[in-house]
């Protein structure tokens, strides 16, 4: 039975929902956890957005954003958000694809070409698709991605200038298979290492590299334990905002509405966050240090193609997800 307003507000803190092993409350405040920094564009609009719908529900609604993976690593705080523990949770496709294989789909190496690109595939069939997938898992998720960005190579030794330059590369990826594959397919070899780990995994040298987007790469200061940056821009990869389910469908209409409609505008915003950023990152990570080069996407494309990676994981998605994704990309392998 759906809560009316004036219930939810006067029982707010009582009121209770069964999912999973745990039975979350209906509480004055509720949690929305992240592995990225404070700083980071998604989480100053996801913080803009719970300032919001804290106002527009008169407090009774009152998210509390952790960032740094204060709660936890990702498969740590999504088995959390399952539970109940948790009420929100922002994760990458990457990350989600150890629950549900599709929603890594964006991800596949050299897929896309530009931005454009990634927006008329997610907000479209692609993303149709994999949302489809996570709602059939048993979480909620909300209609818009936030841009994560394409990914670009860091290393502290050596410039990723061609395919052969990965070659025994000691590289952080996460926990993902498709990422696993990818630079395996390139000889390297790859190590999945929480996100909040890399930093340290990095200045002790137990690897050499990691790859991420340029935002990330300046949040959190790789920069001081990296010498390289290699524009490869490699994969696409955005944040799908989750709910846990019982909890977002015990709410009222109207309150799920007003949720719905914050996170919608502040994942717009990010995306244009996230160009304006991107556009002046470059500098300032020279003038920390980093050096950039700007290897071929085509030859590195041209190689992956001469790898098992894009019939293998053809079908793995399947024919009907894998031709979803080439109306957008056009034909990969």
């Amino acid at each position: 039975m759906t809560l009316s307003r004036r219930a939810f507000l006067a029982t707010s803190a009582a009121a209770v929902t069964t999912f999973s092993i745990v039975r979350p409350a209906f509480a004055a405040t509720y949690k929305l956890a992240s592995n990225l920094q404070a700083s980071h564009p998604m989480l100053v609009r996801l913080q803009e957005a719970a300032d919001n719908i804290k106002a527009d529900t008169n407090g009774a609604v009152d998210i509390r954003v952790f960032p740094n993976s204060q709660l936890g690593g990702d498969l740590e705080v999504l088995s959390q958000l399952r539970a109940g523990a948790i009420q929100f949770y922002p994760l990458a496709g990457a990350q989600l694809s150890n629950l549900v294989p599709v929603a890594s789909l964006n991800g596949v190496g050299f897929a896309f070409d530009d931005i454009g690109q990634v927006w008329k595939a997610m907000d479209g069939d692609v993303g149709a698709l994999v949302r489809n997938a996570l709602t059939d898992s048993g979480l909620f998720v909300y209609d818009n991605m936030f841009d994560n960005g394409f990914r670009q190579i860091t290393t502290g030794s050596k410039p990723i200038e061609k395919p052969t330059d990965l070659s025994g590369v000691h590289i952080r990826v996460p926990p993902s298979p498709l990422s696993t594959s990818l630079f395996k397919a390139f000889g390297a070899a790859p190590q999945s290492i929480n996100f909040g780990e890399v930093y340290t995994a990095l200045q002790t040298k137990l690897v050499d590299a990691q790859e991420n987007p340029l935002p990330l790469i300046d949040t959190s200061k790789f920069y001081e334990v990296q010498k390289y940056v290699s524009m490869t821009s490699h994969m696409w990869d955005g944040f799908w905002v989750l709910g846990n389910r019982a909890f977002v469908q015990k709410l009222p209409k109207d309150v799920q509405e007003v949720i719905a409609r914050r996170f919608r505008e502040a994942a717009l915003a990010e995306r244009e966050d996230i160009v304006k950023l991107n556009a002046s990152i470059v500098e300032k990570l020279k003038a920390a240090g980093m050096t950039f080069v700007t290897p071929d996407r085509q030859a590195f494309r041209t190689a992956l193609a001469a790898t098992p990676f894009y019939s293998d994981w053809k079908q793995k998605f399947g024919d009907k997800a894998w031709s979803t994704l080439e109306q957008y990309t056009g034909k990969l392998g």
